[in-house]
Parts: structure tokens; sequence; C-alpha cells
């Protein structure tokens, strides 16, 4: 059988030369390690971890340039929330029902550059009838974490000063290692400033003679200014002056406790609590609890 005759397009196609494969350039080193670096920039600057990075050195920043208009010595401290003035060496706070349920143990434990709670003044009574409801739990718990602890009544001007003193007596035992018992007086509540001047004066007769113990003053600075001052100057005191860098009271006030906020946070404490700095060292304040 013969052989197929061969087109001419096929006689064409078979006398073309064939081209050589195309090679392919591989790319240079440089060109990949550009690509790799813009990839990896990429992941990064998406990345949430570099945003919280960038969001921290913002914050640290701005918190530098803030702390050199701050004082030193009175400087905000994170942990609590508040500006604690640096010359005082031994804090505390003062509680009542508002603070609610109190962990104690976090209270001792908090700490931040050796500011911690050495003190508590806990509210026990308010005039002739209320008890505070947390009190008796404060005032057993608190000293179980190893806070020292005082015992304070808030005096009603409009009711007989002796009566109360009985009444706080009948719901407080104060025992060796407490801290004097304190009298808040902060209203004239309607009456006369020589009216309240004498319901205190008997209070702090009466809790004087029956636990041989001098009892401590509490009140606002203008208050103590405006009705105190000059009448009870034997009496040390424990004012409150908001949100200073020194308690103004002049060189002449027996203070011996300074209430400067009223808007710290404590844990443990679900609710804003009142700071109080001591004016002494370890030593006067070991003096000056109950022997």
């Amino acid at each position: 059988m013969a052989a197929p005759k061969k087109s001419p397009l096929s006689k064409a196609r078979s006398g073309q030369k064939k081209k050589a494969p195309v090679k392919r350039k591989k790319p240079s080193s440089w060109k990949v390690s550009l690509k790799l670096m813009i990839a990896g920039l990429l992941l990064i600057l998406l990345s949430p971890f570099y945003y919280g990075y960038v969001l921290k050195t913002f914050i640290a920043t701005w918190q530098w340039f803030k702390d050199i208009k701050e004082n030193p010595h009175y400087r905000t401290y994170k942990s609590f929330n508040i500006p604690i003035p640096s010359k005082y060496t031994i804090h505390g706070i003062d509680v009542s029902y508002a603070q609610g349920k109190i962990d104690w143990q976090k209270v001792k434990a908090m700490s931040e550059d050796s500011v911690h709670i050495s003190f508590a003044f806990i509210k026990a009574t308010e005039g002739l009838l209320t008890v505070d409801p947390y009190f008796k739990r404060n005032w057993r718990e608190g000293p179980k974490a190893g806070i020292i602890c005082g015992a304070y009544h808030f005096l009603r001007a409009n009711k007989n000063g002796l009566w109360q003193a009985r009444f706080f007596l009948q719901n407080v035992k104060i025992e060796k290692g407490d801290l004097p018992p304190v009298v808040d007086i902060e209203r004239l509540d309607g009456t006369a400033p020589e009216t309240m001047r004498r319901e205190l004066k008997a209070f702090l007769t009466h809790i004087e003679s029956s636990t041989k113990v001098k009892p401590i003053i509490y009140t606002g600075l203008s208050f103590y200014t405006d009705y105190l001052a000059g009448y009870f100057d034997n009496y040390h005191v424990w004012i409150a002056h908001y949100y200073q860098e020194e308690l103004q009271a002049g060189k002449n006030t027996p203070w011996l406790f300074w209430q400067h906020s009223d808007i710290a946070r404590i844990n443990g404490i679900n609710h804003t609590v009142d700071f109080d700095a001591f004016r002494g060292d370890s030593l006067n304040f070991s003096k000056l609890l109950i022997p």
C-alpha cells in the first residue's frame, strides 16, 4: 500500500526550525528580600498587638509629659486613683455602711511604692439610736487582717451629748492597741454654735472619764475654723480638707489626721473611700494607740 502524500502545508511545517524554550529569569535576591520585608511590615501593621504597643507607648509618653508638671511630693498613685502627699508615711481610710461589705484582706494587701493602708476609722453609731449596720463586721474583720482600727460616733448637735456618749460605749468595746475613739461633728443641726459646743463637750467628757482615753475630734476645716478653734485646743483633731497639697489649717491647729481625699479606690471595696494621712512617724503612731 502506497504511503500517503504529504500536503504542501505539512512540508512547510516540517521545514521550520523549532524555537528554543524561553528561560524565565530568576528574581534577584534583593527583590525577594524586599518583598519579604514588605509582607512582614504589613503583618505587623495589621496586627492588634502592634496597635496595643503603639497605644501603650503613647500613654506612657503622655504620662511622662504630665508628670513633668506634677508636684513630686503630691503625685497621683494609679492604684489608689488619687494624688497622695508623700511627706506622710502612715496612711489609712475611714469607712461606714456606704462602702458596703469590705474584703479587709485585699485592703491590707494593696500597696504602691510603699503606700499601703495601716489604719482605719470605722463608723459605729450616730445620734441616740443608730448603729451602723456594718460596724460589727468591720470592727471584727479589720483587725483580723492586720489593720489598726478606731471607732467613731457621728454626733447630732440637737441631741443630748452625754446620752450619745453612753450609746456609743454600749456598742463599742475599746481594747488595747486600738486607736482612740473619735467624735464626728460637722453640722449644727439647727442649733446655736454654743449649744453644739455644749453637747460636744458633754460627749468628750464622758468618753474620757469612762475609758481614760482622750477622744479625737473629726470635722471639716471650715467648721473647725468657724465653730471649734479656740474652744477645744486641748484635743487632737482629725480634719477633712480635700484635693490640696497641704493641709492649710494653721500652725497652731493640733491636728493628728488629715482626710485629704474622698474618692480613693481601694482593693476589696466597691465604692470610693475617704483617704487619710497621719501626722507623724511610726513611733508617734504607736504612742497614740490605747495601752
